[in-house]
């Protein structure tokens, strides 16, 4: 008979597709046990926003998404979501500024330079194949540098967006520890495929429940193969047989690498692969044209339209029509998130998320970084309550950093610099 051992240790190959099975049979416990979030996601798009367009209006509680405003397309989540306005970076300013504050809180000895998610990553990520995963949309076309990075590890190193599709799936579904496959192995079958006696000898062992769960998680890798696949062009044992249809730096294929990476963080977090993630849909001053969009025609780069004045009533409606195209997106998220029961606990995995979706300026047509756009999302484990719009006086943003890392169960009341004071943001976690 195998062995619990020998059986765990013959997953190798197949861990990073089956791992939250794996800990099952471990006895992991589940992180919202201890009244936190069990995963953090950062959704970030780029310069600003025009407020007029972008705040609720109504109170805390009984606030409304108006009509054509831009996070009307997101109304539907509108009770797992908490809108934040007042939020300053302070002793900051323009998009490079914003851009390596926003996540960093203006670097600072107390978390060594390091952005929120690679300083929650050390202890989410812990026990994860990836201790966190970063994911870009046309983020590097220009090389890593303070306007194309958001993400800082240790000492302030940046830590660039993959934003290639097929190197992302090759890493995280490339074989043990998320190696990635070689050239023939990805032309001759799935990963799935590679990987079947292993995932077979799992299933077996796991019983009814987590079997139905079991088979989810390969069903939603199998689709991610297949949509990758249809992108990339035919893959065949001598190669592929056209150009890759899907170009990660193609303007007219943003939309498509965006879903791709979307879909494929989204696998991460339901196999457990890993419990930091964040998606960055371009850089500040990002140029992409949404010439994709059916209602409004959109001519001009994003990061023009940002800068129209009220005067200009069709860049303004122009770059509205954007805004609301990104919502859409976070709404998607957000409704995947909701459909997927939570492993080992109950609710859906958005019950025990933490989403934030990050901007690095205010009003970016002043190119300040005062009343900075946030909304989160998700229960975060039972300690944010959803379907509120909390307006502060002006709150440095390093508060707000403190309330996410206390969300993910960190003892911190400091991030980035203590120059605007300690702790988090009052109101906001339960």
């Amino acid at each position: 008979m195998l062995s619990r051992r020998r059986f765990l240790q013959s997953l190798a190959a197949a861990s990073t597709l089956a791992s939250p099975f794996v800990k099952t049979l471990q006895g992991v416990a589940h992180a919202s046990e201890f009244g936190r979030a069990a995963r953090l996601i950062i959704f970030f798009t780029p310069n600003g926003t025009i407020h007029d367009w972008w705040r609720p209006t109504g109170g805390e509680t009984d606030f409304t998404f108006g009509a054509g405003s831009m996070l009307e397309p997101a109304a539907a989540h509108r009770e797992q979501m908490v809108v934040l306005d007042g939020i300053d970076f302070y002793n900051v300013s323009n998009h490079e500024g914003g851009m390596a504050a926003m996540l960093t809180g203006n670097p600072g000895t107390a978390t060594d330079g390091m952005s929120v998610d690679q300083y929650i990553a050390r202890e989410l990520g812990a026990e994860t194949p990836f201790s966190s995963l970063e994911l870009g949309v046309l983020s590097l076309p220009w090389g890593a540098n303070s306007q194309t990075v958001m993400c800082y590890g240790p000492g302030g190193t940046m830590v660039p967006a993959d934003d290639d599709p097929r190197s992302v799936y090759g890493r995280l579904f490339g074989g043990a520890g998320g190696a990635e496959p070689d050239a023939i192995s990805l032309r001759q079958a799935s990963i799935l495929d590679l990987n079947r006696d292993e995932l077979s000898a799992l299933r077996d062992r796991v019983g009814s429940e987590e079997r139905t769960k079991f088979d989810q998680h390969l069903d939603a890798v199998r689709a991610v193969e297949r949509r990758l696949g249809s992108a990339l062009g035919e893959i065949t044992c001598d190669g592929p047989s056209s150009e890759p249809s899907v170009s990660r730096w193609a303007n007219e294929q943003f939309p498509v690498v965006g879903r791709l990476q979307t879909d494929m963080m989204l696998t991460a977090l339901r196999c457990g692969i890993t419990n930091v993630a964040s998606l960055q849909w371009s850089h500040t001053v990002g140029p992409p044209v949404f010439n994709w969009i059916d209602e409004y025609t959109v001519r001009d780069q994003h990061h023009s339209l940002s800068h129209w004045d009220a005067s200009n009533t069709d860049g303004i409606a122009q770059y509205v029509a954007c805004q609301r195209w990104f919502a859409g997106e976070f709404a998607y998220l957000l409704n995947e998130l909701q459909a997927t029961p939570e492993p080992g606990a109950d609710g859906s995995m958005l019950d025990h998320s933490l989403v934030v979706w990050a901007q690095e300026l205010g009003d970016g047509r002043l190119h300040e970084c005062r009343s900075v756009p946030f909304v989160l999302a998700g229960g975060a484990g039972g300690c944010l309550d959803g379907g509120r719009y909390l307006r502060y006086d002006h709150e440095p943003h390093q508060k707000l950093l403190v309330s996410i890392c206390q969300a993910c169960g960190l003892d911190v009341e400091i991030f980035g610099t203590a120059a605007h004071g300690a702790g988090g943001l009052e109101g906001l976690l339960s």
